[in-house]
């Protein structure tokens, strides 16, 4: 068994290596190509909203509760819907 243990705050390590700065410009187009093609897609959000999706399915898992993407989805999109049909419903009543 690992015996886990937290270290001070700020850690004491050289970050200035030669392997990291020589790895720097690579991870630099890394990024800048990822940020290039995510400028493509019509709705980052999509992609950004997914990631509480897909926490909240681990999370789930641990507490030994199953689910799958599809159910997740499925009650956004209810979730979703329900809130516009009350905003539209105080808006007519108000």
């Amino acid at each position: 068994m690992t015996n886990w243990g937290l270290t001070e705050l700020p850690v004491n390590i050289d970050l200035e290596t030669k392997r990291i700065l020589k790895a720097l410009p690579s991870a630099h187009a890394a990024l800048a190509e990822l940020k290039g093609i995510a400028s493509t897609i019509p709705n980052q959000n999509i992609l950004i909203n997914t990631l509480g999706l897909q926490e909240a399915k681990d999370s789930s898992a641990i507490e030994n509760i199953i689910t799958t993407h599809d159910d997740l989805y499925k009650s956004e999109l209810n979730l979703k819907v329900s809130t516009l049909f009350m905003m539209e419903t105080e808006e007519l009543e108000g």
